[in-house]
This record gives structure tokens, sequence and C-alpha cells, in this order.
């Protein structure tokens, strides 16, 4: 009986290292890009140095300078190496560009410079190392042929203008759409860098960056939960309360950090759209957030707020809320959602806000005073 048991123990054992054996030799023999968080994207590293990549139903192949290619690609969109005067149409990609080192390879955008909170891009507008041509929906085509761009990177924004998107392309120039703001996941979005690493052939830059951003919030996400409520809107020019869906990036977030966002999909009752907003009327949102713990306001659509007394006179209903009173209500700066990187940063400052813990000043929100 003893044997027997060691007999079915042992083919157990070997078959479930066989297994893992092979799960490990497909994973090598197809090389694709390790991907932790990141669902919108895959790339797959080729042998003769090529990168395929997946965005949505779109496909690209990366191909490096001298590489053995043929252009028998089954309609996929080649991208040459190497890059420069990259046309940047995408905001949310400007910064992933920038921590590879890269920027300066990015000499054209589709907003305009007092439109910009990133320090570094600014710096380059002020150096003449890039500008402005026109709303990605009416770019300035000769400014891109005459700088010899070759790459345009759009947001899916672009699938509204077709017509811009196929017009760029008759000029040659390759147009990748990226949909880094469709992750769920705060460091699905942060992992795209992987992507700008491989393009602009920076990739141990990118992993590294990427990989030191996960670990400093190791002890954030192994910390137990504050229970505490927090709720994110702001309110627009119609009177109307615009909060998250419970399932886009800030809510999880907060909850990374410790927190309960306070908005359910039941109380949204959220519809299928793409959209990451959506608009509840202020009796819904009274009902759900006057004895939130914490508010946050984003004050990066409607303008900035300085005082808690701003704030109440601007929209009186919220001087009856708790947090308002206890004085916990919060603001989120202008860079906010243009630092893409910035995700592992915002969930250690949301977590020293849950943990009443702000000893320094920070670079996403700021606490409304007096």
């Amino acid at each position: 009986m003893i044997k027997r048991l060691f007999f079915i123990c042992s083919m157990f054992l070997l078959c479930s290292c066989s297994k893992l054996q092979a799960e490990n030799q497909t994973e090598a023999g197809t090389k694709k890009l390790y991907l932790k968080y990141a669902k919108e994207f895959t790339a797959e590293f080729l042998d003769n140095g090529c990168t395929c990549v997946k965005i949505g139903t779109d496909n690209y192949i990366i191909v490096p300078e001298n590489a053995d290619f043929t252009d028998n690609t089954d309609g996929a969109v080649i991208i040459r190496q190497p890059l420069g005067n990259v046309y940047n149409a995408a905001s949310s990609a400007m910064d992933l560009i920038d921590s590879t080192g890269s920027l300066g390879k990015v000499s054209m955008t589709s907003t305009k410079y007092e439109d910009w909170y990133l320090p570094a891009v600014r710096s380059a507008f002020d150096s003449d190392e890039m500008f402005y041509v026109g709303k990605y929906s009416a770019p300035d085509y000769e400014a891109l042929i005459e700088s010899d761009c070759s790459l345009a990177i759009e947001s899916t924004m672009i699938y509204h203008s077709p017509d811009v998107k196929e017009k760029i392309e008759s000029l040659g120039i390759p147009v990748l759409v990226e949909r880094s703001s469709y992750e769920k996941y705060p460091l699905g979005r942060m992992e795209w860098i992987k992507l700008y690493g491989i393009l602009f052939d920076c990739s141990d830059a990118a992993e590294n960056f990427f990989e030191e951003k996960c670990s400093q919030i190791d002890s954030v996400l192994s910390d137990e939960k504050t229970g505490k409520t927090v709720a994110f809107f702001y309110i627009n020019s119609s009177g109307g309360v615009v909060v998250r869906k419970p399932y886009d990036y800030v809510p999880e977030m907060i909850r990374m950090a410790g927190g309960e966002y306070v908005f359910s999909a039941d109380d949204l009752k959220t519809d299928e759209n793409s959209l990451s907003t959506m608009v509840i009327q202020p009796e819904v949102f009274y009902e759900k957030a006057w004895d939130t713990d914490i508010l946050i306001y984003n004050s990066t659509i409607t303008g900035e707020i300085n005082t808690l007394e701003d704030l109440t006179e601007r929209y009186p209903m919220l001087k009856d809320f708790s947090a308002v009173k206890k004085g916990d209500v919060w603001c989120t700066e202008k860079n906010m959602f243009q630092q893409t990187t910035g995700a592992a940063d915002m969930i250690t400052e949301l977590h020293s806000i849950f943990t009443e813990n702000c000893e320094s000043k920070m670079n996403f929100m700021y606490r409304l005073g007096e």
C-alpha cells in the first residue's frame, strides 16, 4: 500500500514538472514580452530582431535598423527604427516616453504648451525642441512632412477622425493607436512604458523604471485596509456630479491605498460605454457621500480651488458633508492625469492621506485649508 502511494505521488510530481516545463518551453518558444498587469497590448520578439505588437485589433511590426526583414506582413503596420521627430497626439503617452529617457525623439504634439503640466514637456517647448502642430483632428500635414516624421502616436480619439489617420498614413508615416488609458488596473497603465521601451530601443531603462516603481508600493499593498470611505468627484457646469465608475483605475488606486470607494456598481447603475466617468444627480451623490470620511475633488477639470470656503461657496450643498466639517477634503493637482507613471506615487499619497501621515508637500494632491 505504501509503495503504491509512493508511486502515485511520484507520478503526480513527474506530471506536474513535465507540465511546468512544457509551459516554460511554450513561453520561451514564443518569446513574448512578460506583462504583469497590462491587458491592452502584447509583444512578441522574433528571431530576426523584429517585434510584433498587438494593440486591440491592430497589429504592428517594429523593425530595427538593418534588420533582415521582408514586407510580407499581412496588413500589419511597419514601424522602422531608429525613431525621430515623432508626432505624439496621445497625451497619456508623453510621460511614459519621457520616463524611458526618449522625450528628445518627440518633436511634435497636438496639445498646446499651456495645456501641458509636465515640466519636461514645457522645457522642450521652451527650447524649441517640441512644437504644437494643431489638434489631433486637424494636424499640420506640411509640418509632419518637413520634419521627416517617423511615427504618429494617436489615442483612440483618432477613430472619430478616420480621414486624418488615412491622410497621415498616405504620407508614408506609420500610425500607432495606443490604449494605455483603457487599462483598468493602475499599474497596467504604467506598464505601457515597456512598449515605449521597445519602440525607442531602451527596454532596459523601461523595465528598470517599472520594477522600481512597483517595489515602491510593496509596503502599502501589504498594509491593512484603513476602512476610510472616499468619494472622488467634481461638479460640472450643469450642476451634475461627475464620478469615476467603480472599476476605473482611480477607484482601484483608492482601494490599493487602503481606502474604500463609496460608490458601487449597484449604486451607479453604470452603462457599458468606454467612458471612465459618469454623471449622477446631486441628490444621489448627497445620499451616498454626505458622511464619507474623505472627499477628493477633481479640480483638474473645473479649475483650482484653494480653500474649503471657496469650495462651499461654489457648491453650497457640500457644507453639510461630514468630511467638509472635519476638514478632510483634498483636491487634485493639474498633473495627475498627464503623469501616467505617477500611479505608484499617487497610491503612496492616498495611503498617507488615509493613514493621516501627510508630513510633506505632495505632488498630486493638496488639502483644502480653512
